[in-house]
């Protein structure tokens, strides 16, 4: 061992010691925690609610504190800062501090730990030295020193760690696992900038692959929850990923942060009650997707607002009545007039129509000889009500509808259709009519929130549970703040919090599982993750999720393949937030080597995509591997690549492959016994080998890529697909094609 690999070694152990430390001071933390919380448990003599409410509200606390402790209890330190005052701070993913509170770990978060991400040579922050820890599990595997103050290197009491790639291009070069590693030990100043925004509208990260956009993303929703926790502690954050895989991919991230109230869905589970993940035809996606679709669902719930053709005979009791259709338009006009959704605005339709009725019964029975005086009113309209065929006469003039009801209705009937559609869908409105039972698609889901929206909900319900809910709000504030006063805690936790904890008990379901059960729960903040491929109409759903504006968008613009998608954001985001539009652009990437990249960025700028330029820190070693085979080899050859690949211990392999091919690629590598399992689509990021789409691809990384006849990837949805599959590789790129190549990928 020579003198380098010496101090390194020398180190490593010195930083083991210091991490076994901490780990200690969280086991037992969490052993305390057990405790506290078995001992909670063992009480079941509780003799009243009192005692029984108080109890489970701690009992949850500490749950809530076990949750969090174990979810750090690996990779819990990853950076160290060396201050000019002598100082020494460790950084983290949560605070330790002594059972005497000496700090012994800063979290990521809080201010002290903004030097580790933005300190520079020429802005040093007071830092002279900033160490990378690398680990593996609770083991420190290897370091990498950041000299600021170059006086450091002559300092005898540090020894100072230069090695190799350094931290990041570490993190970059290991094995891909399936879940996103967690990189923020390698996060540089332009992320840490986006991650620390003060900005409270909207924050579009642009950035081209490998830049660490996801990273930025699920990074900025762990500050805000943190340093705005009081505000979004009981709204939450909303994670929107493209794919289950994708979820999959990074569900850990947070949790591992020290985070978990966030909701994270697909855009095919955003309304409660539908998840879907069958995405319709381009055309079809495309004219869904259209703002234009907002007016033509408006206008389809307006006429079903309906006046009859003719005034309608009735008899009550054996009086004739006349339901009038100017009775019927003046009740309609007067429920319109109160701007209220239709099934709300219904009760106002009704109300009024009974109004009209009413007065023509009173005429009928008083033209009969019968006397009525105005207290015999209440009487009459509870005939009126409860007489069958004026239900059925009320409900064909203004019938209330589900959103999944009238949606499906709408679509099998062409001639709605065409009477709502606005005069620029009027040429493919024959698109969207199908069977009544065609199951919904990922494109349905939007128009489903906007037919929700138009419909509302029939308010008196609505308003009998908003009452009841504020009675019960009033009623566990005072019973906590009456417990407080007895178990003296006063200053330790506010009686709203503890009010907080019994409820959520009561109601047995996490934030999660609530928010993502309403319709109409509103997040304190949002994150679109490859938000360029949301339509307008996918973005008028997003915007009521957070009425505030609070959101984090992050894409990029040249990956664009959904037909709904957006080549701009500010045509995408302008109708909701005018000119309060704040970009940042990443630039660095992190992931792809510059053999890959620049033939990517070639191909896209040959078929002109709006490319972001970024800079690769690695060369790589291994130029794109591109073999030509016949159109009746190219599933062999595909073949036999994989396996070649697979015995080089590269890691992960993906085969990108447009969808018609998916299930002959699969059967032939399931076949090849020297691979192991095959995954499927972006269900598939957890296994070694896995085929996909480019769109199951969209946001993932994987060692090694082979991209299948790229002209179909183009000729499918367009060259953002393609550009998408070149760039997700961290070593090697392969393509075999029986086609012609499309234009920029050759040399």
């Amino acid at each position: 061992m020579d003198d380098a690999e010496e101090q390194i070694a020398r180190e490593i152990t010195r930083e083991q010691t210091y991490a076994d430390r901490l780990y200690r001071r969280l086991d037992q933390l969490i052993t305390q925690v057990e405790g506290n919380l078995e001992q909670i448990q063992r009480s079941q003599h509780a003799s009243t609610h009192q005692n029984r409410s108080e109890r489970d509200s701690f009992m949850a606390l500490y749950e809530d504190r076990l949750a969090l402790l174990r979810s750090v209890s690996r990779s819990l330190v990853f950076g160290r800062l060396d201050m000019d005052d002598a100082a020494r701070h460790y950084i983290g993913r949560i605070g330790l501090f002594t059972s005497e509170r000496e700090q012994l770990l800063v979290d990521w978060r809080a201010p002290a730990a903004a030097a580790f991400y933005r300190a520079t040579s020429t802005d040093r922050l007071s830092v002279r030295l900033r160490r990378h820890l690398i680990n593996r599990g609770r083991t420190v595997v290897g370091l990498e020193d950041d000299v600021l103050d170059q006086t450091v290197l002559e300092d005898p009491d540090h020894d100072v760690v230069l090695q190799g790639e350094g931290a990041l291009l570490a993190a970059v070069s290991g094995k891909r696992t399936g879940r996103m590693g967690d990189i923020v030990a390698t996060i540089q100043s332009e992320q840490d900038r986006i991650i620390r925004s003060e900005n409270r509208g909207v924050l579009v990260v642009q950035g081209g692959p490998g830049t660490g956009k996801t990273a930025v993303a699920l990074h900025r929703a762990a500050y805000l929850l943190y340093t705005h926790r009081r505000r979004l502690e009981h709204t939450g954050v909303l994670i929107m990923a493209p794919t289950p895989g994708f979820l999959r991919y990074i569900e850990r991230v947070l949790p591992s942060l020290g985070e978990s109230g966030v909701v994270m869905l697909t855009p095919g589970e955003l309304f409660p009650g539908v998840e879907t993940f069958v995405h319709d035809e381009d055309t079809v996606a495309r004219l869904k997707g259209d703002a234009a679709m907002a007016e033509l669902l408006a206008r389809a719930v307006r006429q079903r607002q309906v006046v009859p053709d003719a005034d309608i005979s009735l008899r009550i009791d054996g009086t004739p009545i006349t339901l009038t259709r100017d009775a019927i338009r003046s009740a309609r006009r007067e429920a319109r007039a109160s701007h209220k959704p239709h099934n709300t605005g219904r009760a106002v339709f009704v109300r009024a129509a009974m109004d009209r009725l009413v007065q023509s019964y009173e005429s009928s029975l008083r033209a009969q000889g019968h006397t009525v005086i105005p207290e015999d009113r209440p009487d009459l309209l509870s005939d009126l009500r409860n007489d069958p065929e004026i239900k059925r006469q009320l409900n064909l003039a203004w019938l209330p509808y589900t959103p999944q009801g009238f949606l499906r209705i709408l679509f099998s009937r062409p001639d709605r259709l065409r009477d709502a559609a606005p005069r620029s869908l009027t040429n493919e409105i024959e698109l969207l009519v199908r069977p009544k039972d065609s199951p919904w698609t990922v494109e349905d889901v939007p128009l489903l929130d906007e037919v929700a929206e138009l419909l509302g909900e029939d308010s008196a319900p609505a308003e009998a549970r908003a009452r009841d809910d504020a009675e019960r709000r009033r009623s566990e504030v005072e019973y906590a703040r009456k417990v407080i006063e007895n178990i003296d805690t006063s200053g330790i936790i506010r009686a709203e919090d503890l009010a907080d904890q019994v409820g959520h008990i009561r109601d047995g379901r996490t934030l999660a599982e609530r928010a993502s059960a309403e319709r109409s729960w509103t997040y304190g903040h949002v994150v679109v993750d490859e938000a360029q491929e949301h339509s307008p109409m996918s973005w008028r759903a997003l915007m009521r999720r957070a009425p505030t504006k609070s959101f984090t968008v992050v894409g990029d613009v040249a990956q664009t393949s959904s037909a709904g998608g957006t080549d701009s954001w500010s045509a995408a985001l302008s109708p909701y937030i005018q000119d309060r539009l704040q970009v940042e652009h990443l630039t660095v990437n992190y992931r792809t080597p510059s053999l890959i990249m620049d033939r990517a960025v070639a191909m896209a700028q040959a078929h002109e995509l709006p490319v972001t330029p970024v800079s690769s820190v690695r060369e790589g070693d291994r130029e794109p591997l591109i073999q030509r085979a016949s159109p009746e080899g190219i599933v062999a050859g595909t073949a036999e690549a994989v396996v070649a690949l697979h015995a080089e211990r590269l890691g992960r392999i993906a085969v990108i492959a447009a969808q018609e091919r998916l299930a002959v690629l699969l059967e032939a590598l399931r076949s090849q016994a020297a691979l192991p399992a095959v995954g499927a689509g972006s269900a598939g990021v957890d296994d070694e080998v896995a085929v996909m789409t480019a769109q199951d691809a969209k946001g993932l990384e994987f060692d090694a890529v082979v991209i299948v006849e790229p002209a179909e990837l183009i000729a499918a949805h367009g060259a953002g697909d393609l550009y998408v599959a070149m760039s997700r590789p961290t070593q090697h790129l392969g393509v075999v094609h029986a086609q012609d190549l499309p234009a920029g990928i050759a040399q």
